[in-house]
Order: C-alpha cells, then sequence, then structure tokens
C-alpha cells in the first residue's frame, strides 16, 4: 500500500490520497496521520542501514530525519528534498539536573542543537518537503516563535514564501528575530495564538497557502524521527520514561506514534512510559487527562506563561496525545513559573542551557519522583525542544532577581548568577577574587 492520510478518529479511519490539501478529516473533521504498510526489510537490517549512513557524505544520509527515510516513507521522490541537516542531536548526561530531580541519573535528548535551534526542524524539513511535492507556493504558520524560525528557514531554501502570523507582544524577540532574518513575511496580530490559528486556517484555504502548523500530518512524520534517533542513539534500549514538554502536543503525538510504530515493526521490544510536562497557566492537558469524561479537552481561555513556546490554551493535537500518554500508561503534571525557572538554571550549571518550556521537564522531573510516580533508579530520557538562546531576556532577568510571572508577581532569583560591576582596580579585583575561595 502506498502512502495514504487515514483518520486518527477508530469509529471513522477514513483513508485519503497524501496528495489531497487536508488537514483534517472531511467525513468526521477528526485529525490525521500518515500510515503504510510494515517495511519489508527485517528490523535489524534496517537499524544495520540507519547506522551505516552516519559514514555517509550523501546529503539525505547527513540528515537526522531522512537517514531514517524507511521510517518516514509517504514521497514518491526524495530528490526535491530540502534540509539543511537537521536532527544530528546529541544525548547528554547531566548529573547535577539528576541529583535535583531525585533520579540517580537523567539525560537530556537536546533538539536545540538543530539548525534553528529547535525540534521544529525535523517535522519542517517533512513539511516542506510535502508542500513541494503538492506544487504549492506559499506556506504558512501560526507560531509564538519556534515554528517561525523553522519555517521560515525550510520555506526560504525551498523557494517557497513563508508567512508568519504571531500574536502581537507574546513572542521571545530571539525567535522573531530568527523569522525576519530567514525572510518570512511577519504579520503580528492582536489575539492570542489559538484565535489567530483558527483565522489562518480559514486564510489557507482561501488563499492556497499550504499550513505547517503541526496540524500537518507530515510534520509529525518528521518528528517521529527523533525517537528513532533516540533509540539509535541508545543501541536499542528503550528507558523507562521519556519527558517532554506539552504545548500543542505535537511532539507527543509523534514520539507516541513512532515508538508504537518501532514496537510494531520489531525495533524496540516494548513502550516506554511518556511524562507530558505543562506550565501551570497552560494546562489544559494535564486537567484533561484527570478529567472523569476523556471525551473532550477544554481550551484555557486566557492561557499564560513565560514558557511562550508551551504557551497554548487549546491544542489541537490532543485527541492523538491522549492516546499516546495512555497507551504508554503514561501521565502529565504540571509545573509552576518559579519550578520552571529555577529548574532552568539548574540545567544551565550543567553547561547544557534550553529555553524555558524546555526547563519543565526538569521542573515536571523533581514533582514525579517526589510523588513516587518515577522511581529514583529508573532509566530517564528528558527532551530539551529548544536553544538557551531562544530567550535571552528571561535568562538575563531571572539572574538579576527581575523576572515577573505573567500574573504580575516577581519570580525568586533561587539560583541567580547575577553580574557583578567592580572598579578598575587590580588590588579590589584581586582581593575579591581571592576571597571567592
Amino acid at each position: 500500500m502506498p502512502a495514504q492520510l487515514a483518520c486518527f478518529n477508530e469509529r471513522c479511519r477514513a483513508r485519503f490520497s497524501i496528495a489531497e490539501v487536508i488537514y483534517n478529516c472531511p467525513k468526521c473533521g477528526g485529525l490525521l496521520e500518515a500510515v503504510y504498510d510494515p517495511p519489508t526489510r527485517p528490523a535489524a537490517e534496517m537499524k544495520s542501514v540507519w547506522r551505516a549512513r552516519r559514514t555517509s557524505n550523501a546529503p539525505l544520509d547527513q540528515s537526522g530525519v531522512w537517514r531514517y527515510r524507511e521510517f518516514i516513507p509517504f514521497l514518491p521522490d526524495d530528490a526535491r528534498v530540502v534540509s539543511l541537516r537537521e536532527g544530528n542531536t546529541p544525548v547528554l548526561d547531566a548529573p547535577r539536573a539528576a541529583e535535583y530531580g531525585g533520579l540517580d541519573r537523567l539525560a537530556f535528548k537536546h533538539q536545540g542543537f538543530n539548525p534553528t535551534g529547535s525540534f521544529k526542524d525535523n517535522g519542517m524539513t517533512c513539511g516542506a518537503a510535502q508542500a513541494i511535492a503538492l506544487e504549492m507556493k506559499r506556506v504558512a504558520c501560526v507560531s509564538t516563535g519556534n515554528t517561525s524560525a523553522s519555517m521560515a528557514a525550510y520555506a526560504s531554501a525551498a523557494g517557497l514564501q513563508p508567512i508568519v502570523f504571531l500574536p502581537h507582544g507574546n513572542i521571545a524577540f530571539g525567535k522573531l528575530a530568527q523569522a525576519l532574518e530567514y525572510g518570512a513575511l511577519t504579520l503580528q496580530i492582536e489575539g492570542n495564538f489559538d484565535q489567530i490559528l483558527a483565522l489562518v486556517r480559514d486564510l489557507a484555504e482561501s488563499l492556497g497557502i499550504y499550513l505547517l502548523n503541526s496540524i500537518n500530518p507530515f510534520r509529525i512524520e518528521g518528528q517521529k524521527t527523533i525517537m528513532v534517533e533516540l533509540m539509535d542513539q541508545r543501541d536499542w534500549r528503550v528507558p523507562d520514561w521519556i519527558v517532554l514538554p506539552g504545548g500543542n502536543l505535537g511532539n507527543t503525538s509523534a514520539f507516541g506514534k513512532a515508538l508504537r510504530e518501532m514496537k510494531e515493526w520489531g525495533l524496540i521490544p516494548r513502550l516506554p512510559h511518556l511524562a507530558v510536562i505543562q506550565a501551570e497557566g497552560s494546562a489544559p492537558f494535564y486537567d484533561l487527562m484527570r478529567a472523569d469524561d476523556r471525551s473532550h479537552l477544554t481550551p484555557v481561555e486566557d492561557p499564560h506563561t513565560l514558557a511562550t513556546a508551551i504557551k497554548i490554551g487549546a491544542p489541537v493535537s490532543w485527541p492523538k496525545a491522549l492516546h499516546e500518554v495512555t497507551t504508554s500508561g503514561g501521565v502529565a503534571e504540571k509545573v509552576t513559573e518559579q519550578e520552571i525557572a529555577d529548574a532552568k538554571a539548574v540545567i544551565g550549571r550543567c553547561g547544557i542551557g534550553c529555553e524555558p518550556a524546555s526547563a519543565a521537564t526538569l521542573a515536571g522531573i523533581r514533582k514525579l519522583t517526589s510523588a513516587g510516580t518515577i522511581r529514583r533508579d529508573a532509566d530517564v530520557v528528558a527532551v530539551l525542544t529548544g536553544n538557551v538562546l531562544k530567550d535571552q531576556d528571561y535568562i538575563y532577568q531571572y539572574h538579576t532577581g527581575k523576572l515577573w510571572g505573567p500574573d504580575g508577581h516577581p519570580i525568586a532569583s533561587n539560583l541567580g548568577n547575577a553580574p557583578r560591576v567592580l572598579p578598575l582596580d587590580f588590588s579590589g579585583i584581586e582581593r575579591f577574587l581571592k576571597g571567592l575561595g
């Protein structure tokens, strides 16, 4: 069977051609996913091929996404793939973060090492490839930052026109700067993320613009490879837990789908548990996971968090995320602005660094180990989704005691590292340094 789009709704499961420009099922309105026949190659052979490609200089093989192209076989022809050598992100041990989180050991899969500094690149190379296959000329996204940066880069590299819609006044300048630098037409709209996305979906259909938010099923296919690469890097040893931030829940959907498919195809023997961490002021999925009735998600009408990458009150991918977290025996947790800020400082002291949304993972781990949900000796991998330089103002304000939460209350600089001002005096500087021990 060639690649198809299938309705994710179990009561429908209608199939459609991947040549159709659709994001929801035309029959029932459900989310769509790409589906394929299982690979004909044995699992051991695929693992060997993927490992051998690490030494290849072929452009597709140098991509940490397209290296695993047998796992995402939706393109009839790979010749027009646009790659910026995305993926290839490290797994980093972090002993200090492990201690803070109540674990014997913790590793971070750091997606901030991607070309534009976030996990979005894994999905965007696939979304851009599908846009080219559909002969689209313009692509668009609604974004609080990382999506806009990634889409602008890949669209421009592909010769497409990128159009970014973003909530006015609700974006980190480090991310906005990227969209501007990569040539995107950038429109700041008065409204929140969810309101603007509803508007842009109508505009895209009216004007023939291809939408590259995480509702796009081909974005999800690219983000699946984060889990394949992780397992490859661990020599196919499955961790007990994979912990990730939760915003629009595209990564949760992608990771769960990847892990299920790897298990079905004989690449891994079991599923790890997924733990999704949300900011307290923007935690509709956390609320859903604790509800008696999980048939619908109640949006947060006015989401608020300084972790702008997960400031989403009505995540479109919640049905997929609910299925994946439930199937994995996973959990959802929420953390405060203070917990995120302190966890971010701890990650920084590991020499790693990340954007605020990423630090929700460590804050969540600390709560989950304290509650006994995650054992101290568990094998845990946390995914850091964005680079430390994505939100420089947040860092400076935290370390200098000037960071204020969205509710107007100050966030304590518990692990602050403020710069010191000293006079231009050798003896004075010498005394100061000696006094540090």
